[in-house]
């Protein structure tokens, strides 16, 4: 089912700066510290696409930008990447912002600005981008709000009758919260994915359970079609495929300096190493090592190096940034 190296995966959603703040110390109301401070490209889905590209997947990125500075910069660094990017350019919207706040403990929060990736128009979708697709990732915040709730329904349709199958990361507990449980879930219905990867406080919010083996038992009797891959941070990941007992892969031992996109390193490495080997619990294993080397990183593409190279290698995988820049020499 899963495996197929000929057709690209196409990660549709958000495309944006992250600014990254970790303070030396508490800041406390109107006071002043020093921290730690940097920009980098952002946008789970477009990390998704990075880092299945980082792993050697043919990824194509559907999304908008701002006719702006920053949104070049982002459309240049997904080129970079190995990532093929078919962005529609807004005059009216800026590039979105997501600032990062960093704790000492390196778990985040995050405050996202609605720029011109919430704005992205069913009829600006490059249709036989998706007809042609091997897969389809979004992201839940594609589907918070409407725009751009049409356009990821579009693209689902395009995707599933072109025979692609499709992913969902459920994106934020508040903000399914916020928009109310049981309507994500109807919503969720509606798309018929074959893939979701929630974290722990996301299946916590869908499902009502704490427990790890009981998020992930009641998601896969809610969605029993449907492979659940559960993160869970540093206790590893949860497998359910339908009719197989569920696996636990660990993570690694890597320590936690930065949170900021782990979960969608693991999704892109995940999905890049599956559609290329079609074998998931290999999939999870390769996931787990590329995201144990980013929450040891600072933000959520830091710069490739020989540690990750060699994880990639004992996956069997590769950058398809690195086979670009060997093919040039």
């Amino acid at each position: 089912m899963w495996s197929d190296r000929c057709t690209p995966l196409v990660s549709l959603g958000d495309l944006a700066w992250d600014v990254l703040a970790k303070p030396d110390t508490v800041i406390l109301p109107g006071g002043d510290t020093t921290g730690r401070l940097e920009l980098s490209g952002g946008g789970s889905a477009a990390n998704l696409a990075v880092w299945a590209a980082r792993v050697g997947y043919d990824v194509t990125f559907v999304g908008k930008i701002g006719r702006d500075t920053f949104g070049e910069l982002a459309r240049l660094e997904l080129v970079e990447e190995g990532v093929t990017p078919r962005v529609i350019e807004s005059d009216e919207h800026r590039t979105g912002v997501i600032l990062a706040l960093i704790e000492q403990s390196g778990q985040r929060a995050m405050l996202s600005g609605q720029g011109a990736d919430w704005f992205l128009m069913p009829e600006e979708l490059p249709k036989a981008d998706l007809a042609g697709a091997r897969h389809l990732h979004l992201t839940a915040w594609s589907l918070f709000a409407d725009p751009p709730r049409g356009a990821a329904l579009e693209a689902a349709r395009i995707a599933k009758e072109g025979g692609a199958t499709i992913s969902l990361d459920p994106g934020s507990f508040q903000m399914i919260q916020s928009f109310g449980r049981d309507d994500f879930l109807k919503l969720l219905d509606a798309i018929g994915f074959d893939l979701l990867l929630p974290n722990a406080d996301e299946a916590l919010a869908l499902s009502g359970r704490s427990e790890p083996y009981e998020m992930l038992a009641w998601l896969r009797d809610r969605f029993p079609k449907a492979t659940i891959l559960l993160k869970l941070d540093a206790q590893g990941a949860l497998i359910g495929l339908p009719g197989r007992d569920p696996v636990h892969v660990p993570a690694t031992d890597d320590q936690l300096l930065d949170a900021t996109g782990a979960g969608d390193a693991f999704g892109g490495a995940f999905l890049g190493h599956l559609l290329c080997y079609g074998e998931p619990i290999a999939a999870a294993r390769c996931a787990a090592d590329v995201s144990g080397w980013v929450v040891s990183r600072f933000g959520a593409r830091a710069p490739m190096d020989d540690d990750l190279k060699a994880r990639l290698r004992r996956h069997g995988v590769g950058s398809r940034q690195t086979a670009k820049s060997e093919s040039s020499l």
